[in-house]
């Protein structure tokens, strides 16, 4: 079974907002500032720096490691892309007006690909700053999380329209209706067995869709948990931020699902990452992360 030790480690405080996780090519902690702009590193040292160059209403949500060696991050206050070097350049990508960038994932093509939630858009960012842009089918449909599959695809959630989206890295997109209505699909993570997983924030749920498009859903003890963020582990399994019940989940290869309070009431974790040690680590609003040593 499962077990974590839970700790809480102080990161930029009330207001920040901390959002999403990632592991830089440094080998320590990125985390996007949604409350005040800007980035956040924790090293392995535990020193914590914070970069806000950025407006503070760009509201940065979603940061992933890049091809390029740097940070990338989604503004969707402003709809720009964010880039960061490990030593601390700023930079940023403009795209298209109203976008409101959320989902971030680096493709099989070296290109960052992005969900556009305020257009019903995914987008294709080279490195060097070339935008293309792609129309989803479905109206309104929110698009918010994305991830590289192992069919070299991007899969999305439609939080609005109640669907997993795939799209080819030549644009084309196939759309998958979720069983359950009004489920809220959010965060997605391509798993070690070859599926994307998913978490269905509304119906309280965990989701798999193989690349044939199969989907099985999963429902969680707490149906209130509002599950909102999804990373796979080393295992088989995949862990989840449960924002609503103030938990970390975990699902193991099995279906067997489980869960950890968190210390402090109404931390609000959001995103979360894996590290090469099988630690979690989880985004907590309050301006805090979460760091969970796990055994089995």
């Amino acid at each position: 079974m499962t077990q974590a030790v839970i700790r809480e480690v102080a990161l930029t405080g009330p207001g920040s907002g901390p959002y999403s996780i990632t592991v830089g090519p440094d080998g320590a902690l990125w985390l996007t500032l949604a409350g005040s702009g800007g980035v956040a590193r924790l090293g392995l040292d535990g020193e914590v720096r914070t970069y806000r160059d950025d407006p503070p209403d760009s509201r940065p949500l979603i940061i992933v490691a890049g091809p390029d060696d740097a940070l990338w991050y989604t503004r969707s206050g402003d709809d720009r892309l964010g880039r960061i070097t490990v030593d601390g350049n700023v930079d940023s990508v403009a795209l298209p007006p109203g976008s409101a960038p959320c989902g971030l994932a680096a493709g099989a093509d070296g290109a960052l690909w992005y969900a556009g939630m305020g257009d019903d858009t995914v987008g294709r960012v080279t490195v060097d700053g070339v935008v293309t842009t792609y129309p989803l089918p479905v109206a309104k449909g929110f698009p918010s999380m994305l991830a590289a599959g192992s069919d070299d695809a991007l899969w999305l959630t439609l939080n609005q329209g109640n669907a997993i989206a795939r799209v080819d890295l030549d644009g084309a997109v196939t759309v998958h209706p979720l069983p359950t209505e009004a489920a809220g699909p959010v965060g997605i993570t391509a798993g070690g067995d070859g599926a994307l997983w998913f978490v269905e924030i509304v119906a309280g749920q965990l989701g798999r869709i193989t690349p044939d498009g199969r989907i099985d859903e999963f429902p969680l003890p707490d149906r209130a948990a509002r599950p909102h963020a999804i990373v796979a582990d080393p295992g088989g399994g995949c862990w989840f931020t449960e924002w609503g019940a103030n938990r970390i989940g975990h699902i193991d290869a099995q279906g067997r699902i489980t869960g950890h309070d968190l210390p402090t009431p109404a931390s609000e974790p959001h995103g979360l990452t894996v590290t090469s040690d099988g630690a979690v680590w989880a985004a907590l609003e309050i301006g805090a992360v979460a760091h969970l040593g796990v055994t089995r």
